[in-house]
């Protein structure tokens, strides 16, 4: 095993914290010495436009992919959630590490929770995702477009640009800024997107033996629960355009896969759900698990939704 490699990352400050941890993980457990690569991408510099304008979350990945392919990086290490449903050919997810908390944080500098927010208040997010079920809860609030970094987010809510802005709460409490959290949305309020909370280590797919030693840092249950909510977005032809929800819980040996669409024009459109379990033992019966739940909206009506979320 080669006991040097680089881990191509994102500068902000949230993706070095994740690049730093995957460093110390593979010092501790197998001895390498480990440097970083930082980088800026695409994603990052776009700020004036929503993802689903630009191209999608692979704008946050590709310039490490480069990177990768180049041979001036090992490993990349991203946030799940930013990973296309499809990686290019020549890569490969060798490893998903255990999952953060996946729930969508409420963050405010004066109000405790969304139902305490006035009518017509004005929440941040570029999310669809978090769009789409922020009207579903409150259609008399504004929800207006919010990009940049986390601390970029962070400071435009403390200039007074919003009410209230929706973060991930993974990324808050990995910087130590759980603080900052004023409430939770529980899954049954706003369902998180697939693999949130969740790291993905990329890797070249001929780097045989680098894949084979970070398959042992593989959190299984989350690896599994991942594939499930991953495969209803691929399963839809999923992008950064589509406001779909996906997230899969374990009860012992039983996973509960959750999926919600809404449409992404027409606000007065309900919210389609579905919900299916089963006992999943491999990565081939949890994709089978996200079908199931894809084919279940597509009962619903999902096809017109899907004509409108296309680029």
């Amino acid at each position: 095993m080669t006991q040097r490699i680089t881990i191509a990352t994102r500068e902000s400050r949230l993706a070095l914290w994740q690049a730093e941890h995957v460093r110390d993980l593979l010092t501790q457990r197998f001895g390498m010495q480990v440097e970083l690569l930082g980088m800026t991408t695409r994603g990052d510099q776009i700020l004036d436009r929503t993802l689903s304008k630009v191209g999608g979350k692979g704008l946050f990945v590709k310039e490490l992919e480069t990177a990768l392919e180049e041979g001036r990086a090992n490993l990349a290490v991203h946030s799940l959630k930013d990973v296309p449903m499809d990686l290019p050919e020549g890569f490969e997810l060798a490893a998903v590490l255990e999952r953060e908390d996946p729930r969508d944080a409420f963050v405010s500098n004066r109000y405790d929770g969304l139902d305490a927010l006035p009518q017509g208040a004005v929440v941040g997010t570029s999310s669809l995702r978090r769009v789409v079920q922020l009207r579903a809860l409150r259609p008399d609030l504004r929800v207006e477009p919010l990009r940049g970094n986390l601390d970029t987010r962070l400071r435009k809510l403390d200039e007074g640009h919003y009410d209230a802005i929706v973060l991930a709460a993974a990324g808050l409490k990995r910087l130590g800024l759980a603080q900052r959290i004023r409430a939770l949305f529980e899954p049954e309020q706003m369902l998180p997107c697939a693999g949130q909370g969740a790291l993905g280590l990329e890797v070249r797919a001929d780097a045989a033996e680098l894949r084979s030693a970070l398959a042992g840092l593989a959190h299984v249950p989350t690896l599994l629960a991942v594939h499930a909510e991953r495969a209803v977005s691929r399963s839809l032809g999923g992008s950064c355009s589509m406001p779909l929800a996906a997230f899969a819980t374990w009860q012992g040996d039983l996973l509960t896969l959750d999926a919600a669409l809404g449409h992404s024009e027409r606000t007065d459109a309900p919210l389609l759900r579905a919900s299916v379990d089963g006992a999943i033992g491999d990565a081939a019966a949890a994709r089978r698990l996200g079908e199931r739940a894809a084919s279940l909206l597509r009962e619903q009506g999902a096809g017109d939704y899907l004509v409108a979320a296309s680029p």
